[in-house]
């Protein structure tokens, strides 16, 4: 018997989708039943191993052997329930302005998941559940499906909750990102205003300085600063090309290492060709005192280094204020835009010297081929989520490997296998993806250590939104039965309809895995614990190589909460029990990240608060289609009123996120005018200006940074009043360490109000 003919809603787009592949569609979606018992299972197995790793991690941080591991920072040691007291200008005085903005993305996770959560389980979650006139089993039995948008009947009177739920969370998220906004800018300006003695504001970087045959690129430079910013040029420092020099450099920081971690005694200082410190501030070079022919033989191999001109067509120029070296770095130099190619200079510890040797002519070169190199590891990468959710299915792994018929049909190892599994393997393969990103990031030439880490943010969000997201919904079994690809227009009904509600299964169980479970293992740091165990135990240093150098990895962390920020947006009124899964991630995500860097990471460098564009921008998307989807289901199910009032609530936040554009952005990308201003004349009055301009040279001495390499002394660039972030972190003495954590109490401490005091710890009586 054919099936009847459904009737035809008024103003339906016939054009788009007919009724007749409409029916087509719903005839042949396969819905892979997944029951609550099987999330369980996933959610029982990830709760073990998060306890298990919590259990070990309160064991092994006692240990004085791992102290470089849990507390790299050697400033303080509490436990991970304690990190909640801290206030954000301790972590601001800490982890830089960076650690503020993924502190308060968390927070701002925080706030609109709760709204969410209360929202959708009050209002929706009940009428998904009671959607349809049916025998309901016992809720562990149930399927996942009855608690989506796809248990709800079409022409539904109660589809506006769900219209409400939506508007409820889109105004409640762009009210919170407003106050986020004006929160983050605000810490901003007070952040620059309070670098005072940030010498990268008197300095540009220079770069396609033209070649001569009759003079050096340096005075080349000279001459032209000098001709056109006679009033604010001050010096240069050239950059350049380090293949001998660093070879120099790696041999006198190999016996610098070794003879500090074998507690010599340094020797005096020595001086140093291209500029020095003043103040008789030892450094790297010291051991080179008592060699003198080791010294000699490195005075002939700079002399003959710099006679054969080997400078690099960059440079670094300094001004006498902060406004003038402003003004240079944005403005055209030459007519010729690929030379004389200014850029405000990131500051001296985040200066990534290998790149600046770059010639700037190859720079469209190396970008063109990191986007097609990201783009083709991108299609490739399809081939692991595919296999993902074929796991996914059960079906189809019966019919692929048929040998498994019979182990599959035991209830756990199929809940195991379809729930917990896929998951697993996909987060494994994840691991892959942020060391390549910033292998791309530099390989395409960014200047600073920040900067090549923000690009590589920027390329792993996009990896994980398209792979995570999109690719593993349009690689599902419901869409591998459709027609998207010949009909790409009827995508989004299609999505709406089946794929995503489908797809509901895998993300929550995702949550958990690459959530909860990854929490546990930073907070444990296997892969530094690993490193520790091999060097201590098995190669007999008394070092390793995390010893205060392992920095925030914001390339992996920040995509994984704004990818989690997309799920939970998007699946809020489709899907609402993930919700109570991503809530409790991000409350658990604030505590853990928050000891992390606390006591963990060492803040070499800082953006200044650069990933917050990011959050916004990946925010906002986020909601647009979260409401794009939604228009599709009520579309769908018949609902022309919903669809009516959805349509306006994506344009306003689309105007919303202009608003903020224009507001708040441009803040993150120039420093206010009256801002440099202001801090130039406070230098004026208070005579700092000659001191600032006497360290600018020997700031950014390329060969001094080159010898300090990968030494934990690396950072005393600037006077011991001045270094706020690049504080001397020592190692302690193991037997104080053990006396400090041998009791598992809380450590009390006085915080200092100031931001550049020093955070010192203070056991407890």
């Amino acid at each position: 018997m054919a099936a009847p003919n459904p009737t035809v809603p008024r103003g339906f787009p016939r054009r788009f989708l007919t009724y007749e592949k409409l029916e087509d569609l719903f005839r042949r979606i396969q819905w892979i039943e997944m029951e609550l018992s099987a999330l369980l299972t996933s959610a029982g197995i990830n709760i073990g191993i998060c306890s298990l790793l919590f259990s070990l991690y309160s064991i092994l941080r006692k240990q004085p052997s791992n102290r470089n591991v849990y507390f790299g920072r050697k400033l303080a040691q509490m436990r991970i329930s304690l990190a909640w007291e801290t206030s954000e200008d301790v972590i601001l005085a800490i982890g830089g302005l960076d650690a503020i903005v993924f502190i308060r993305t968390l927070v701002f996770s925080i706030r609109i998941f709760s709204i969410a959560a209360i929202v959708c389980t009050a209002i929706v979650l009940p009428l998904n559940y009671y959607g349809q006139e049916m025998q309901h089993k016992l809720i562990p039995s149930e399927s996942l499906e009855v608690f989506t948008t796809q248990n709800v009947k079409q022409g539904s009177r109660w589809l506006w909750a769900h219209c409400l739920a939506l508007y409820i969370i889109s105004c409640s998220a762009c009210i919170l990102l407003y106050f986020e906004n004006k929160n983050i800018i605000r810490k901003r300006l007070a952040y620059i205003k309070g670098s005072a003695q940030d010498l990268s504001q008197f300095a540009v970087l220079v770069r396609g300085i033209p070649w001569s045959a009759e003079e050096s690129y340096s005075t080349t430079l000279k001459n032209y600063f000098t001709k056109y910013y006679p009033s604010s040029y001050l010096s240069h420092q050239m950059v350049y090309h380090h293949g001998k020099i660093e070879k120099l450099m790696r041999s006198v920081r190999e016996m610098y290492d070794v003879l500090y971690h074998d507690s010599l005694p340094s020797c005096n200082s020595c001086g140093f060709p291209g500029g020095g410190r003043g103040g008789g501030r030892s450094n790297v070079f010291n051991i080179l005192v008592n060699e003198p022919d080791v010294t000699e033989k490195g005075k002939m191999e700079l002399e003959d280094f710099r006679a054969r001109e080997k400078e690099c067509p960059a440079a670094f120029v300094f001004f006498k204020t902060r406004f003038a070296a402003a003004c240079a770095a944005k403005a055209l130099q030459s007519s010729n835009p690929m030379l004389w190619v200014t850029h405000q200079a990131p500051e001296p510890r985040d200066v990534y010297w290998r790149n600046l040797a770059i010639p700037y002519t190859q720079f469209w070169l190396r970008r063109t081929g990191t986007f097609l190199a990201t783009a083709a590891f991108l299609v490739f990468f399809i081939a692991p989520v595919t296999l993902v959710q074929s796991l996914a299915n059960l079906t189809q792994l019966q019919q692929t490997f048929p040998f498994l018929n019979g182990l599959l049909k035991k209830k756990y190892v199929n809940q195991l296998v379809t729930g917990y599994l896929p998951s697993v393997i996909l987060v494994l393969f994840f691991y892959t993806v942020p060391p390549l990103m910033i292998l791309f990031s530099t390989i395409e030439g960014s200047i600073s250590r920040s900067g090549r880490k923000r690009g590589a943010c920027y390329k792993v969000l996009f990896f994980t939104i398209w792979n995570v997201f999109f690719v593993n919904i349009a690689s599902g079994t419901v869409l591998n039965k459709l027609t998207v690809f010949s009909q790409p227009k009827d995508l989004p009904l299609q999505l709406a309809s089946g794929a995503v509600p489908a797809a509901v299964k895998f993300f929550m169980t995702y949550v958990l895995t690459s959530g909860w479970t990854s929490l546990a293992c930073e907070v444990v740091q296997l892969y530094p614990l690993l490193c520790n165990f091999i060097y201590k135990f098995i190669l007999r240093k008394d070092h390793g190589p995390f010893d205060g150098q392992y920095t925030f990895p914001y390339h992996s962390e920040v995509p994984r909460v704004l990818l989690f920020g997309l799920l939970g947006l998007n699946f809020a009124i489709l899907a609402p029990l993930i919700l109570p899964l991503l809530l409790v991630y991000f409350c658990l995500a604030y505590l853990v990240y928050r000891n992390q860097l606390l006591n963990v990471y060492i803040t070499e460098y800082d953006s200044g608060g650069k990933y917050w564009p990011m959050v916004q921008l990946c925010t906002i998307f986020s909601l647009v289609l979260a409401q794009i989807m939604a228009i599709g289901v009520f579309v769908l199910k018949k609902s022309t009123l919903c669809l009516g009032f959805t349509i306006p609530l994506t344009i306003c936040t689309l105007l919303f996120n202009e608003y903020c554009r224009r507001r708040f952005l441009p803040v993150f990308k120039n420093i206010a005018a009256e801002v440099l201003i202001d801090l130039d004349q406070q230098d004026e009055q208070s005579g700092r200006i000659e001191s600032i301009h006497r360290r600018l040279q020997s700031a950014y001495c390329q060969f001094e940074w080159l010898a300090y390499g990968g030494s934990r002394m690396k950072s005393k660039y600037l006077s011991d009043d001045d270094d706020t972030l690049g504080q001397s972190q020592e190692l302690k003495p193991e037997s104080e360490f053990s006396q400090e954590i041998s009791v598992d109490e809380s450590v009390h401490r006085s915080w200092p109000v100031n931001p550049n005091a020093e955070v010192e710890s203070k056991p407890s009586k």
